[in-house]
């Protein structure tokens, strides 16, 4: 049948891309890249991608590649071929570049470069695409382009001659500018050596020369680069050149970068740059590198589009290209590369065109032609048809069938040339073709049409047309599609009695047309019947009918199966045997438990049992079996669950311990009985106590949680013996009761004192105690003896108090107290006392102690001393010691004591006159005091008759000698004694600090000893400095000290007394903190340098194993104790030490390390498998030691071995229980198994070794990742991993594959090794699909198959994506939701698995959560999200050809708040009073809130050593809150702290616990600053009030910084005692410092007090930071200075010094100079010498002068210009000079009258290249003769100027010498020479007298309102100095140019006003003020009166340039400060300072 169809079916079109790729295309890593093939033509197209020149995707319908996640491994060149049925085409590659930034790989370095060379510092190495754009820093500034700095083309910085100040740190920051990342380097610090050396010229050198550089014509530009180093860097040049011709066009950069825009071919070439030194003859340096611009290729012929050519014939396909390099032309057809070698037939011409010799059909086809070089590719291409044969189909489709949903191929293949086009038809609707695709059907690369699935509707008549330019050819085939068939009514499992009927149906719906089908039976018996429909009849069953039936249909419209599990039970017995042995009876107590044999030998006739031996309260499940002599028979279906009733519990509780606590209270700690005798739920427990052995009743105490283990009995009887049990109870009853433990409460005080108290004086001193003992039952422990008690009336708290140990035999206890006071009165008392404290004193008792002889009477003195006679005073004696009852007096002769003569006198006498006496004789008087118990000590002293005493005068001749650490000797020589005996001597000394003006202090007396002559000094401090004096006392007085003695410092000594305050509290599990306030300074006793401390430290209540720890820093105050063991109290004292030795121990203090976390984990840990899912685990107890607190649980740890996944955790809480059975585990795994125990504070120590353990096997899962990368239309080859769960060891894999229709049941069966991964099926039928069947074997069985479908067809493709996912709302969880889709078509390669991807809204990257999602299901649950955040999902299929497109995303859904999942960060928790504390806390991100945070729990307890109380909650409702304050606390408790947050739904984890000590807090301050002097501020503070101390104060930390520069000079100064005040000191003068004052204790550092200013007095200033010159010439030169570094003041002015190094005609003047004001700070001085070396000096000014800076500056002649004159002009020739530091910029010309000293700037800008200057006469006056001077200039300033030029004169008219006037001017020149001699000769005798003593003029200058100077004017004045008028030459001393010049009152006002307002040219002024001498040298010498009045104002007003300045000074302008200005004349010496 022939038909014709339009040209546009007929003729297929070949495939052609639409655009070219772009050549190179930057991405950002991490984004999805989109590879577009755009490619038309004939359908169907399909297309293939290349990396890199090899394959990554197979030919398919996909036209995009997609990399979801770029990352750098990606970057290459990629193109894409695509083809249809006419050809291939292959596609211009593409470049993807992957921009991304990692970090710098270099750290910190350094280099070195000599001074004056190129420093080259590459950047560093960083890993980045593109090359990112690097920024050069030097101290946070950037570091721009100069002439000095360069930055290279790759980012090196070059620093070209550098110098000093280059070194330093620099950095890099690299910016990424496509992804905007940047990164900053590491420092890299520059080291500048051989700093100071000679400034020596250096070779030009290329250090960085170009390189061969390529370039694509078009681009912007192209940037040669040449950088080079010299010195000096301005004489350098750099010179380009391009094959040898300069360039000067495009020069950049300092010359360094030569930039050509827009290169073209022709700027191609050799760039060379030449780099030279100007004026020079060092030669230059070369360096070269080739540029290549390159031209893209362009095609200059190229073939048509088609070319027809006929068979045997030959053809040429032209091709020729252009370009630079010349491209090559390489030729593809059908995308693969044609190669002459290997086809003879086709070869390539020259210029590129491809001849085809002999054409064959198979040469039809796509032809390339690709041209290439380095610029790029370019392609072009042809179709080549070589006609022409008609179509034919050589295979037609036959007639087929098919059933519903399956897939069907109807075949079509073809011949022709050109290959003809396919177009399948159903009627007139075209199905396929190429140019049309309907959904389902497909059509393939062979002509086929494949249906997949089909429908019902699909059935009728298909045609297959094929059609080229030769004609048509068509075939046609009917289809028909059946219904499948199916069971609707499947058999059901049914349990049936022995002998009745069991009836199963099996309904079956099928298609009408179906008319015949089978059912396969089960077995052929009488009992069986089958009914037409499909039900099963099965009478009289029997055991034997017990199994699994199966209902299989099989028809040709589908095969389906059904099964149904079919149980016979008997009436009365579980099964029946033929002969019964016995019967296995087997129970399992748990739902996890293993089955236990309970009964094994039952009678067989039985048919009931009772069952004993149960656990009360235990669920129980029973089942039975039995056993013949063949064997055990299957066990009967288990019995329900039975939960037997409770019992009270059988065992008491175990392990139950008592300890006192207190003195009232015990604490009892007990376990649980066995789990097996609890008989219950334990409710809790009953404790029941009473005293010990008396007939009292018991207490009882109920607590009702069983978890609750331990109880605290309080309010006991002190000191008492209670027997304790222990019972528990459950919903039953109570149990039985532990055994009685005993345990006394803890000893108490005595609360009754001793009893008949007796007391009596036994002497002056001695008192005698007489009681007896309180009653025993009244001391509450154990006696450890009793104190005597005794303290004078209004003295309480100085009690002398005798410990006494108890007597227990006698009934009276006696007792003494010594060392009373004599004859006082005391109150007395007894008290007992026990180990806890002291009972009550007995009720006080007041005595006095016995009389005694008194002391020495005080004060004796004489007066009215006669010839006979004398009176003597005293007064009444310190220590009386009793009633006084009068006084003894006698007095003898000195010496001669029978002449003694005696008087008593009664009490109230206190001078007697002494009579008769022999004159001028010396006696020796006594007196004593008496009272009735005698006479007292005698006082005595020495006098003479007649000869009044008189004051003493001082010892001499002072020695020292036996220095020990605390007394040395002091030998002496008695001073005059006044004419009496000395009664005392004295001895003063300074201590520590010696000097004259430091304090003495009294430190011994030795009385009553006139004859010393050496006394020991006692009580000193060790290690002290000394220096010691002394006086004697007579009756008149003391006398002045004596000279003072040597220098000493006493001995070392061991410290005196311990650290004070010692403090500990618990650091952490493992350590203490230990502070104490250390030693003063004082107290030392040695070299500080060797004073530390030694902290001793051992368990509490130990023996041994004492340890300690030596801290060598007499500062510290504080010492972490490390290495403890957790969970121990220890014992701790300090001392202190020095170089000599220990001082004694503080008193012990106790502490103990906080709670830790169990350090091994428990014993004996066993584990055994149950089954293939479960393990028994079993453990025993953690070492005791190791517990670290108190058990609160364990946790099993369970992980796979060697896997990395996370381990599982059981928790078991309590510490009864010690097994668990582990459940739902993988079968067959190998499990590592550990225990661990827990505390409050966490998870301990896990058991080791691990016990390993592997569940039982089992069948495996089934095999998984099945897939088919190969696929023919006969063969294909199939991988597939192991199953995920194997269950046991794989033995084998079995493949079934069958062919998946209708018609087919034949099935191809392979049983496969183990180690099998891929197997290969061939001698299949093409374009079918087929089932393949998978599954394992272990010694179990074989396990689940799994199935995979496929169709043998070459043309596959990915499969189109699923509808977008469905998210019920009732499937919304907080942490998983339920998805669901509907799959897309397969692509004839059925789908593997999908894979889902989520993100969180609004803007988070896609997630892969699964992508193994199972292909037969259509929901999935996707979990691990978030709570309460917004999701979106998609789906994506999967085959074996690739992934499909995502679906569209489902709608946004979020997931339902949760409760929180992490806890808060608990920042600090502080003590906040004595009671409270302060907790701060950070609430955790928001994405652990899991909803709406509502508010924060703050969970506190009391931490006790032996259990744990319950917390306390404080609730905050604010979500925004960061702190609270938990009040009401316990002092000196420590705390458990923790915090939580919660949301709607519920409340998160705690944090971890914090703990805190109660009862110190860190104490607020109240502080003011007192006052400040110079140098050093003195501080005071007031201490905080006692309430607000919180604790003893330790110290004070004063802090101090500089005002606005806390974070540079913030200082600390730590005070370790509680002083009040403190001195700052060494701190800088004037400057303002904030001062802040914080106390501190054992709790920490308290607040500081707000800063307080203060600010320390002005002080002398630093020195003047330079002295710099300028301007200088011959006579002048130009000051500056800088100001001081450190001004400590207000600057007042400075001192400017200055003086010839070598005296200038025999005489050295210095002059003196005051600036005041702080600035200007230059000044110009003028008048010097030429060619002297002078020194100048400088200091500033604020109270007083600092020091001083100095310089030496000498003023220098310079080479005289030659002057040529023509005519009117005058020419002036120079040659350079050295130009000094910076190269010379300009000359000036300077001219100056002959005979005028002053020079004045005549032509000022001269070019620096000219050496000549030509000026007109008319510029000078007619007549004068001038000389002239050129000074060279640079940036530096003027230089010094040649030498004066010879006279000129500016005469323009007939010389001077034909005027008749000549001889007249000769005459009076030669008079005026011979009085100029004359007076020369007279100076020269003067200035004789002159250099014999050195006058100065004192010149004062003050920023008085006179109008300024122009001090730079350098313009030229004719008028003629005063001096000069006056017609004396003579040199003015050297003088300064200020700014402003002070005069007297007198001087302005009545001398110079007139000037001011004037402005007149000349001056005048009263002859009488004239005088010849003050223009002379003589000057000096002249009175003050007349100096003052005349000299300074000559000498300025004189001189016109200073009157000039002052007429030309405009109003208003203001005026620099003023000056003061000494002259200072000396004799001629060398200065020490030049």
């Amino acid at each position: 049948r022939l038909s014709v169809a339009p040209l546009a079916v007929l003729d297929d079109v070949p495939p052609y891309f639409k655009m070219d790729p772009p050549q190179t295309q930057v991405h950002l890593e991490g984004n999805r890249l989109v590879l577009t093939c755009m490619a038309e033509g004939s359908w169907p197209l399909e297309f293939k991608w290349i990396y890199n020149g090899s394959e990554i995707t197979r030919f398919s319908l996909e036209y995009r590649y997609l990399i979801p996640s770029l990352d750098r491994s990606h970057a290459g060149h990629y193109r894409c071929i695509v083809r249809n049925r006419v050809g291939a085409i292959m596609q211009c590659s593409t470049e993807v570049q992957v921009a991304y930034m990692g970090g710098f790989v270099e750290g910190e370095r350094s280099q070195t470069v000599s001074q004056g060379e190129g420093a080259l510092i590459h950047a560093p190495r960083i890993h980045s695409f593109p090359r990112p754009q690097i920024t050069w820093f030097r101290d946070g500034r950037k570091i721009p382009s100069s002439s000095r700095i360069a930055i290279t083309l790759d980012n090196t910085l070059v620093i070209l001659s550098t110098v000093a100040p280059d070194a330093g740190r620099y950095y890099a920051q690299a910016v990424n500018d496509k992804n905007g990342e940047n990164k900053t380097s590491q420092p890299i610090t520059l080291t500048v050596e051989n700093v100071g050396g000679p400034a020596d010229p250096i070779a030009p050198s290329i250090i960085i020369p170009p390189r061969n550089t390529s370039v694509t014509v078009g681009r912007n530009e192209a940037v040669m680069e040449c950088v080079a180093n010299a010195r000096p860097l301005v004489k350098l040049s750099i010179t380009w050149r391009k094959d040898g011709v300069v360039v000067n066009t495009g020069i950049r950069d300092f010359g360094r970068r030569l930039v050509i825009s827009l290169p073209a071919v022709s700027d191609s070439g050799y760039y060379e740059c030449e780099a030279s030194l100007r004026s020079s003859s060092i030669p230059s340096v070369t360096a070269g590198a080739f540029l290549h611009v390159l031209e893209y290729p362009l095609f200059v012929k190229e073939p048509p589009s088609h070319i027809s050519a006929e068979m045997e014939k030959v053809v040429d396909i032209p091709c020729q290209a252009r370009g630079t390099p010349q491209p090559d032309i390489v030729w593809y057809k059908d995308a693969v590369p044609i190669s002459p070698v290997k086809i003879p037939r086709y070869r390539v011409l020259v210029g590129g065109s491809l001849q085809i010799n002999g054409l064959l059909p198979d040469d039809t086809g796509m032809f390339q032609c690709f041209a290439r070089n380095l610029g790029g590719e370019i392609q072009t291409n042809t179709y080549l048809a070589v006609t022409s044969i008609a179509p034919n189909i050589t295979a037609g489709p036959s007639d087929s069938a098919v059933i519903d949903g399956m897939s069907v191929i109807l075949h079509c293949e073809t011949s022709g040339a050109p290959r003809p086009a396919i177009t399948w038809q159903k009627g007139e609707r075209v199905l396929a073709s190429g140019s049309v695709q309907l959904p389902r059907f497909t059509l393939l690369e062979s002509g086929s049409l494949l249906i997949s699935p089909s429908h019902l509707s699909d059935a009728g008549t298909y045609t297959c047309m094929a059609s080229n330019s030769r004609g048509i050819d068509e075939a046609s085939a009917d289809l028909v599609v059946w219904a499948r068939t199916r069971i609707t009514k499947p058999p059901q499992d049914q349990s049936v009695i022995k002998g009745t009927k069991a009836v199963m149906t099996c309904g079956v719906t099928h298609d009408p047309s179906v008319t015949s089908g089978s059912v396969i039976d089960v077995n052929t018996s009488p009992r069986l019947r089958l009914d037409p429909d499909g039900t099963l009849h099965i009478s009289q069953t029997w055991s034997g009918d017990i199994g699994t039936y199966t209902c299989r249909v099989t028809s040709v419209g589908g095969n389906d199966s059904r099964s149904a599990h079919l149980r016979v039970r008997s009436a009365y017995l579980p099964h029946v045997s033929p002969v019964l042995s016995f019967y296995h009876f087997s129970l399992c107590n748990t739902s996890n438990a293993p089955w236990t044999v309970l009964l094994a030998n039952i009678e067989p006739e039985s048919t009931g049992v009772t069952v004993g031996g149960l656990i009360p309260a235990r669920s129980y499940q029973f089942r039975l079996c039995a056993v013949n002599d063949v064997g055990r028979g299957q066990f009967s279906k288990e019995t329900d669950r039975i939960t037997l009733p409770e019992e009270p519990p059988s065992a008491p509780p175990q392990t139950v311990i008592a300890s006192g606590r207190t003195n009232q209270s015990i604490m009892i700690q007990w376990q649980p009985p066995p789990e097996s005798h609890q008989n219950g739920p334990l409710q809790g427990y009953i404790i029941r106590y009473c005293l010990s052995g008396l007939p009292v009743d018991c207490q009882m105490k109920n607590i009702t949680t069983p978890d609750q283990t331990s109880l605290l009995l309080e309010d006991l009887i002190i000191w008492t013996n209670y027997e304790i049990e222990v019972a528990a109870y459950n919903g039953a009853g109570r149990g039985t009761f532990s055994h009685k433990v005993t345990e006394w409460t803890l000893q108490g005080v005595p609360t009754v004192p001793p009893g008949n108290v007796q007391a009596e004086a036994v002497n002056s001193t001695t008192v005698r105690f007489t009681w007896s003992a309180p009653s025993p039952q009244f001391i509450n422990g154990i006696n450890q003896g009793y104190k005597l008690l005794a303290w004078e009336p209004g003295r309480a708290n100085e009690v002398t108090a005798v410990m006494v140990r108890p007597n227990f035999q006698d009934s009276v206890h006696v007792g003494y107290i010594s060392g009373l006071k004599k004859f006082t009165e005391y109150y007395i008392s007894v008290l007992c006392f026990t180990t806890p404290g002291d009972g009550p004193r007995s009720p006080p008792q007041r005595l006095r102690t016995h009389e005694d002889t008194p002391g020495a009477v005080g004060h004796l003195s004489f007066t009215d001393i006669l010839d006979t006679s004398l009176k003597v005073s005293w007064k009444e004696p310190q220590e009386k010691n009793g009633i006084l009852t009068g006084y003894r007096i006698s007095w003898e002769e000195f010496n001669r004591t029978n002449t003694r003569v005696t008087h008593y006198l009664p009490n109230l006498t206190q001078e007697y006159k002494v009579t008769g006496l022999t004159a001028l004789t010396t006696y020796t008087i006594q007196v004593a005091a008496m009272t009735s118990k005698g006479q007292g000590q005698l006082s005595a002293s020495t006098i003479s008759s007649g000869v009044p005493p008189e004051l003493p005068g001082p010892p001499t001749n002072l020695a020292i000698s036996n220095i020990g650490p605390r007394s040395v000797t002091l030998q002496f020589k008695p001073g005059y004694d006044g004419k009496t005996s000395i009664s005392r001597w004295q001895v003063e000394a300074q201590i520590g600090i010696i000097g004259e003006n430091e304090e003495w202090l009294m430190v011994h007396e030795l009385a009553n000893e006139p004859d010393a002559r050496s006394l020991e000094v006692v009580d000193l401090n060790p290690y002290t400095f000394y220096r010691f004096r002394m006086r004697q006392v007579n009756i008149v007085g003391t006398s002045p000290p004596s000279q003072p003695s040597r220098k000493i410092q006493t001995l070392q000594a061991p410290p005196d007394i311990s650290p004070a305050n010692v403090t500990l509290r618990t650091a952490s599990e493992t350590s203490l903190w230990l502070r104490w306030v250390p030693l003063p300074e004082w107290e030392y006793n040695g070299n500080p340098d060797l004073v530390g401390y030694r902290v001793q430290y051992a368990k509490a209540g130990s023996k041994g194993g004492v340890l300690s720890h030596v801290i060598m820093d007499r500062l510290e105050r504080e010492f972490t104790i490390e290495d403890l063991e957790e969970w121990m109290e220890y014992e701790v004292r300090v001392q202190a030490i020095n170089g000599i030795g220990s001082g004694p121990w503080s008193q012990p203090v106790h502490g103990r390390t906080r709670e830790s976390v169990p350090s091994s984990g428990p014993t004996n840990v066993s584990a055994f498998a149950t089954t293939s899912s479960s393990i028994l685990v079993r453990w025993g107890e953690v070492p005791e030691a190791d517990r670290n607190g108190l058990i609160l649980g364990y946790k099993v740890t369970l992980e796979k071995k060697d896997s990395d996944a996370d381990p599982n955790f059981w928790t078991v809480e309590g510490n009864t229980t010690h097994s668990v059975q582990l459940s739902g585990l993988g079968k067959y795994v190998l499990y590592e198994i550990q225990v661990l125990a827990f505390t409050r504070v966490g998870d301990g120590r896990s058991s080791s070794p691990s016990i390993l353990e592997r569940t039982l096997d089992d069948v495996p899962g089934p095999p998984v990742g099945i897939l088919f990368p190969e696929v023919r239309t006969t063969s294909v080859r199939l991988i597939w991993q192991p199953p995920a769960q194997p269950n046991g060891i794989i033995l084998a894999y079995q493949i079934t594959y069958r062919r998946n229709s209708s018609n087919s049941n034949a099935a191809t069966v392979d049983v496969l090794s183990p180690s099998a991964r891929q197997y290969t099926a061939s001698g299949l039928k093409p374009e079918m699909v087929y089932v393949f069947r998978l599954t394992a074997q272990t010694r179990k069985g074989w396990g689940e198959a799994t199935e995979a479908l496929v169709v043998t067809t070459e043309k596959r493709a990915r499969p189109q994506p699923t509808s977008h996912p469905i998210v019920p709302q009732e499937e919304v969880q907080a942490r998983r939701v339920l998805l669901s889709w509907e799959p897309g078509s397969d692509g004839l390669s059925p789908v593997r698995y999908y894979t889902v991807q989520y993100r969180e809204l609004p803007d988070s990257n896609w997630t892969v959560h699964s992508a193994s999602v199972s292909h037969e299901t259509h929901s999935y649950i996707v979990d691990r999200l978030k709570p309460f955040t917004s999701y979106q999902f998609r789906v994506k299929a999967t085959n074996d050809i690739g992934d499909s497109e995502y679906s569209q995303e489902s709608e946004a859904i979020t997931t339902l708040q949760d409760a929180p999942d992490k806890a808060p960060t608990i920042l600090s928790v502080t003590p906040h009073t004595t009671t409270s504390v302060l907790v701060r806390w950070q609430p955790p991100s928001e994405d652990h809130i899991n909803g709406v945070l509502l508010g924060f729990r703050v969970r506190y307890r009391e931490l006790h050593y032996d259990r744990l109380r319950s917390f306390t909650v404080r609730t905050v409702n604010s979500p925004s809150a960061n702190w609270a304050d938990l009040t009401d606390l316990s002092k000196h408790k420590r705390y458990e702290i923790r915090l939580s947050v919660y949301n709607a739904v519920g409340e998160g984890p705690s944090s971890a616990p914090q703990e805190v000590f109660v009862g110190e807090a860190a104490p607020p301050q109240s502080v003011v600053i007192q006052s400040s002097t110079a140098t050093q501020l003195d501080v005071t503070w007031d201490p905080p009030p006692l309430d607000a101390q919180n604790g003893d104060i330790q110290g004070y930390k004063i802090y101090f910084w500089e005002f606005q520069l806390q974070n540079e000079t913030e200082r600390l100064r730590t005070l370790f005692l509680p002083e009040l005040g403190v001195k700052l000191k060494n701190l800088t003068g004037y400057t303002t410092y904030m001062i802040s004052v914080a106390a501190f204790n054992a709790a920490g550092d308290g607040p500081r007090s707000l800063p307080t200013r203060g600010r320390t007095q002005q002080a002398a200033p630093s020195a003047p930071s330079f002295i710099h010159f300028s301007e200088l010439t011959t006579t002048s030169v130009n000051v500056s200075w800088g100001e001081p570094k450190q001004a400590n003041g207000i600057i007042e002015g400075y001192r400017l010094v200055y003086e010839p190094c070598t005296p200038v005609d025999g005489v050295s003047k210095v002059v003196t100079v005051d600036v005041k004001g702080s600035a200007p700070l230059w000044m110009k001085i003028k008048d010097l010498a030429d060619g002297v070396t002078y020194n100048f000096r400088i200091r500033a000014k604020t109270l007083t002068y600092g020091p001083e800076v100095e310089a030496n500056i000498t003023t220098g002649p310079g080479e005289e210009p030659f002057i040529s004159r023509y005519g009117t002009a005058l020419t002036l020739h120079w040659t350079s000079g050295d130009q000094g530091r910076a190269p010379i910029t300009r000359y000036v010309i300077e001219a100056r009258p002959s005979d005028e000293g002053l020079w004045d700037i005549l032509i000022k800008d001269i070019p620096k290249e000219v050496t000549s200057y030509t000026l007109n006469l008319d510029m000078l006056r007619e007549g004068i003769t001038y000389d002239f001077r050129v000074i060279a200039v640079n940036d530096y300033g003027y230089g010094s100027p040649s030498i004066p030029s010879p006279s000129i004169s500016a005469q323009k008219v007939s010389p001077f010498y034909e005027e008749w006037w000549f001889l007249v001017v000769i005459a009076l020149v030669g008079l005026i020479f011979i009085l100029l001699l004359v007076f020369i000769l007279i100076i020269r005798g003067q200035s004789k007298k002159y250099t014999k003593k050195a006058d100065s003029e004192m010149v004062r200058l003050d920023d008085g309102r006179f109008p300024a100077l122009e001090l730079n004017n350098r313009r030229l004045s004719v008028k003629n100095s005063f001096c000069r008028k006056n017609g004396i030459y003579t040199r003015s001393p050297p003088r300064p140019s200020p700014g402003s010049l002070h005069y007297s009152d007198e001087d302005v006002s009545t001398k110079y006003n007139d000037l001011i307002p004037a402005e007149s040219s000349s001056l005048t002024e009263k002859p009488s003020e004239i005088s010849d001498s003050q223009c002379s040298d003589s000057e000096y010498e002249v009175d003050q009166s007349r100096q003052k009045t005349h000299s300074f104002v000559n000498h300025y007003i004189s001189d016109p340039t200073y009157y000039n300045s002052w007429r030309r000074q405009q109003k208003g302008v203001s005026r620099p400060p003023a000056y003061e200005a000494v002259v200072v004349t000396v004799a001629a010496a060398q200065r020490d300072h030049c």
